[in-house]
Order: C-alpha cells, then structure tokens, then sequence
C-alpha cells in the first residue's frame, strides 16, 4: 500500500503562481512513477504531469511551458510548480503513484480568479 498526502493548494489571480507537494510513505521503494491529475467540476480526471523513476517527464499539453513536474531530495516527494496560472486550471489536484496499481491522494483545490 501507498499513502499519499498533498498539500499547496489555494486561490490564486491569474498569472500567479503555485506550487503542490505530494509525500508518498508506505511500501515506497517500488514506485515506478508519481504524477499529478487533476478534475474540474463537471470534467473527467486528465493528467497534469508525470514523472518516472528514471526521470523522464510527461505533460499535458495545456501547462507545458507553464508547470514543471519534479521530485524531492527524497524519492517519495514530487512537487508541481505552476506558474502563468489561467482560470481554466482551477480544479482539484490529486497526487497520484504507480506501483502495480494506482495510489491516489485525497486532492486538493487549486482556485484561479480571473
């Protein structure tokens, strides 16, 4: 089993910045990859980013050149830095970790006034 706990979230005008931490405990050491999804009221669940154990990274194609993936000192902390935030990326944020199956954390609000 893995735990995921998030945290950063807030609200935030437009053009701003935030940044999302996500601490994984539990059965750690096989986690192949961590990431970020993210779903708005009324909208399916899509990715924001992800990153793999090898450090490749992977994002949406909304936040690339705005967010940036990246892990810790330790290898169960990822964060999301998001910078030029737009109002089209309020939603809740869930961390997420791959490691046979799929970790979810409880999410948190990201809220962009325009």
């Amino acid at each position: 089993q893995v735990q995921l706990v998030e945290s950063g979230g807030g609200l935030v005008q437009a053009g701003g910045s935030l940044r999302l931490s996500c601490e994984a405990s539990g059965r750690i050491f096989s986690i192949s990859s961590m990431g970020w999804y993210r779903q708005a009221p009324g909208k399916q669940r899509e990715l924001v980013a992800a990153i793999i154990r090898g450090g490749s990274t992977n994002y949406a194609d909304s936040v690339k050149g705005r967010f940036t993936i990246s892990r810790g000192s330790a290898v169960n902390t990822v964060y999301l830095q998001m910078n030029s935030l737009k109002p089209e990326d309020t939603a809740v944020y869930y961390c997420n970790a791959q490691q046979g199956g799929m970790y979810w954390g409880r999410g948190t609000q990201v809220t962009v006034s325009s």
